[in-house]
């Protein structure tokens, strides 16, 4: 079960991440997220930076540590990262690797309420997702190459693999499911795209739907 942070947010952690080997100011904490590409990782809304800094401060995750001006600009508040934030950063880290966490997914949300599609239109637009999931597929695998050709370490790219093994499990399912109701093997499509000839209204859908789940298993 995860554990209720004092700030539960993963910009928080983020921030957390960049703050482990120097003191920095929030102009320079956002720059270095922008330049390791965490908004890529985690849910990054930069309006949120100064506000989630100021939480991680007062819950004892950052403290002052001095300030600088660069000539007219205003005086930027240089933070660094504490012990209790250390350790903060770690903990959470392990419970981010070893504790699964049911996680909203805009693709599930559409799969929810498929019925109010036909399903030949349903082929088609999955036709198109895994056209795009091939490309985006491709082009994350270019910039695993220009990284491992950089020669850095594999550690610095782990959370891409998993993306592109994430993104490929998805095509895969998709081209099944597509595949499926092109060939009519996925059960009662035919019954499916009669729904949409016929133009029953989605209510009527709905209740025949539930109606099936009421009734009682065959003994």
């Amino acid at each position: 079960m995860a554990t209720k942070r004092k700030v539960n947010n993963l910009l928080a952690l983020a921030v957390l991440s960049v703050m482990i080997d120097r003191p920095k100011h929030r102009y320079e904490i956002a720059q270095t997220l922008r330049d390791r590409g965490k908004e890529h990782d985690m849910d990054i809304k930069w309006g949120s930076l100064y506000t989630v800094v100021q939480s991680l401060e007062k819950a004892g995750f950052l403290e002052i540590v001095g300030s600088e001006r660069d000539g007219a600009r205003p005086e930027r508040v240089i933070y660094q990262l504490t012990s209790a934030g250390r350790t903060e950063l770690t903990d959470w880290t392990r419970e981010l690797v070893a504790v699964p966490e049911p996680e909203q997914h805009r693709f599930v949300a559409g799969l929810s309420i498929l019925s109010v599609l036909p399903p030949d239109d349903v082929i088609e637009l999955l036709g198109q997702r895994i056209e795009a999931l091939r490309h985006l597929i491709d082009a994350v695998r270019r910039e695993i190459d220009k990284v491992l050709a950089m020669k850095l370490p594999r550690l610095f790219i782990i959370e891409s693999e998993f993306g592109v093994a994430m993104l490929e499990a998805e095509m895969a399912w998709a081209r099944s499911f597509r595949d499926q109701l092109a060939d009519g093997t996925f059960p009662e499509v035919d019954w499916w795209r009669q729904v949409h000839a016929d133009n029953v209204p989605p209510a009527e859908v709905i209740a025949a739907v539930e109606g099936r789940l009421a009734e009682p298993e065959p003994s």
